[in-house]
């Protein structure tokens, strides 16, 4: 029986039927979550399945340019349908300089790479990525390499928890301040 051209072969010794769920359905696009920062950008993807989120080296964001190119590629090689771009807003929620830049570049790269944008406040990422840094035992010379890419994937996984329904992106909380150091004690 020949197969005909476009269809994949009847495996299973009986006709397909309509409605059938493929042996191996394509992977949805992948969420990817920027951390823009002036020097370097952030950068955590996805897994296959949308429900965990993995950083990745850190992306030179001194070239505009060369940063929205590498985005380009990022994008192809890993299917990424969705840019989280993190908006720096003041803790207030106001949107200052930093936001507005953000927005503005968030903008750019989608319009150059043709994959949707979104913003989401990044508020106390870096502050709960350092923290998660701090737990599992790296050092603060260490994490100077890794936390932007940390500051994405808190970002990104909170974006992932709220769309499973798993959360909210108010879950991420400013930790209560450390205590007083210096002379004096307690008053």
């Amino acid at each position: 029986m020949a197969e005909r051209p476009g269809r994949p072969p009847n495996l299973g010794g009986s006709a397909p039927t309509s409605g059938a769920v493929p042996l191996n359905p394509p992977n949805p696009p992948r969420v990817c979550a920027l951390d823009l920062g002036k020097a370097r950008v952030g950068v955590a993807i996805a897994d296959e399945l949308g429900l965990l989120a993995h950083p990745r080296p850190p992306l030179d964001g001194r070239d505009k340019k060369a940063l929205i190119r590498a985005l380009g590629e990022l994008a192809r090689e890993e299917g990424v349908g969705l840019f989280l771009v993190g908006l720096p807003l003041d803790m207030s929620g106001e949107h200052g300089p930093m936001a507005t830049r953000a927005a503005d570049l968030a903008q750019e790269i989608g319009q150059a790479t043709g994959v949707p944008v979104e913003l989401f406040d990044e508020r106390w990422t870096t502050v709960e990525a350092a923290r998660k840094l701090r737990e599992s035992g790296t050092s603060g010379k260490r994490q100077k390499g890794v936390i932007d890419g940390m500051a994405a994937a808190v970002m990104l996984q909170a974006y992932l928890d709220r769309s499973q329904g798993l959360g909210s992106a108010a879950t991420l909380v400013m930790p209560p301040p450390p205590p007083p150091r210096g002379r004096g004690g307690r008053r």
